[in-house]
């Protein structure tokens, strides 16, 4: 096999990217993966990973600023140095990506460091790596190869997505944010709007929040959090507004005027008035849209639809032989959700039995705000809008031993049930850790899990995840603690 030759080689070394690399070399094909910037992907050095250790900080000033609620005291006043913070979370990035680095070697896949174009079936051709690699906060990934033309049976696209920019508020770097420049601010702005109340915009406006920033939320549709059950958005918002948040549903940003150092949005509310919003920054979180552009898909013909590659369960595209996971093919746009697609793609390209397409039903969310919320399946509105004849389930986190002894008893875990069947349709939580504790109704989803099973299962006392077992009680009448 020559030099410049592959079984398979990914364009993307994000999350879905580096995880399906891995297990295709796992799987005895000669492996590369093409990458242009930085290994990790946004997922690593910008988003998932950097963002939750801003939070941590977050979570910690708001800790230290009711140390009291805990008989401490704290002698002198805890403040935020904002150069500390960003420092903190780029190393934390930094170190993952050198993780990454060494995954690659370990498995011998090897990494072409540059920007890559299909070139042809089976053809990609790469050139220099982008721009944005040379800056500091991007370090170059260690490559076993460059610039030049390769060719693979097996082609994966796994480029990822970007920012959303709408016309006329397009995001310049300095007055206008998106999560990049979000992520390492300078100095604190004093008063800041957030453009959407998606996962991205509420992490951000809680960050900030935190921090002791005056954030105004700003979302179009109706309740924030809008992917989220009615019933969990309504109770996320009133703690988010108990925090300090200003919130704005039913509200868009029409334009915004730039100043030197400052804004002012014109926020239109669903009655059409009009209220301008003077503030030091704007986030712009009005979700992401597929990196396509440049690929070369046209010239094969490979069909895209709304910004994203168009796949079957199998990530196998219109084209035999070229692929697309992740974010670029679709939403969820989750980095989990990219890691499974792409070893669901490999192993069916491996030809290994049973390989089952993917379920998106069965994707777990997590918001990682102050609440934090997480969720997976059906909301309640979308289960009755299928016909469901449901049994729905709650339980209060102010009735856990656990949470109250953590000072975090406000919160709530909702569990939603086919009458019929007994399926666990739908969790959502809304509270302290629930990121955490999710994977559990997740599980149980994978493995048609039914009531009878659930109420069975001994959960250990005393911890959060006992209000998992109890919300299941609670919808068949047999709530223990509540």
């Amino acid at each position: 096999m020559a030099d410049n030759s592959y079984d398979v080689i990914i364009i993307g070394s994000g999350p879905g990217g580096y995880v399906t690399a891995i297990r295709s070399a796992q799987l005895g094909f000669k492996t590369a993966i093409v990458e242009r910037e930085h290994l990790g992907g946004i997922c690593l050095n910008w988003g998932c990973i950097p963002t939750k250790a801003l939070l941590r900080s977050a979570e910690v000033m708001d800790y230290a600023s009711h140390i009291g609620n805990y008989g401490l005291t704290l002698d002198g006043t805890v403040k935020a140095d904002v150069t500390a913070v960003v420092d903190r979370s780029r190393k934390v990035s930094a170190r993952l990506n050198g993780g990454v680095g060494m995954l690659m070697k370990k498995n011998k896949i090897d990494v072409i460091w540059g920007e890559a174009k299909l070139a042809g079936k089976g053809k990609v051709s790469v050139g220099k790596p982008s721009k944005k690699a040379m800056e500091p906060q991007h370090p170059a990934p260690k490559a076993t190869k460059g610039e030049g033309d390769y060719t693979a049976k097996h082609i994966i696209v796994a480029t990822g997505a970007r920012p959303r920019a709408l016309p006329g508020i397009e995001p310049d770097g300095k007055l206008i944010w998106t999560y990049f420049e979000a992520m390492v601010p300078q100095t604190m702005p004093r008063k800041l709007v957030v453009m959407g109340s998606g996962a991205i915009g509420i992490e951000f406006a809680s960050f900030y929040n935190s921090m002791g920033v005056d954030v105004t939320v700003v979302e179009l549709m109706d309740q924030v959090m809008p992917v989220e059950d009615e019933e969990i958005s309504k109770l996320a918002r009133k703690q988010l507004e108990k925090h300090g948040l200003t919130i704005l549903t039913g509200a868009k940003v029409t334009k915004v005027d730039k100043k030197s150092d400052s804004v002012v949005a014109h926020v239109e509310d669903k009655d059409g008035k009009t209220t301008p919003i003077e503030a030091d920054r704007l986030i712009s979180a009005v979700g992401v849209q597929g990196n396509i552009e440049n690929l070369g898909l046209e010239a094969l013909g490979i069909k895209t639809d709304r910004g994203c590659v168009v796949i079957d369960g199998y990530g196998r595209t219109n084209v035999e032989g070229i692929y697309a996971i992740g974010d670029v093919a679709g939403p969820p746009m989750l980095a989990h959700k990219a890691e499974h697609e792409g070893v669901i793609c490999i192993e069916k390209i491996a030809g290994i039995p049973g390989v089952h397409a993917m379920d998106k039903s069965l994707i777990p969310g997590c918001t990682y705000c102050h609440p934090q919320v997480a969720s997976v399946g059906l909301t309640e509105k979308a289960a009755k809008a299928e016909g469901r004849d449901i049994r729905v389930g709650r339980f209060p986190f102010a009735a856990n031993g656990k949470a109250i002894a953590l000072g975090e008893d406000q919160g709530l875990i909702k569990t939603i049930f086919d009458k019929k069947t007994g399926q666990l349709v739908g969790a959502h939580m809304v509270g302290a850790e629930v990121t955490e504790l999710i994977q559990g109704f997740v599980v149980a989803m994978n493995l048609e899990t039914t009531e009878e099973e659930l109420m069975h299962t001994v959960f250990p006392h005393p911890t959060l995840s006992e209000m998992m077992k109890e919300s299941v009680l609670d919808a068949y009448g047999r709530v223990l603690n509540s």
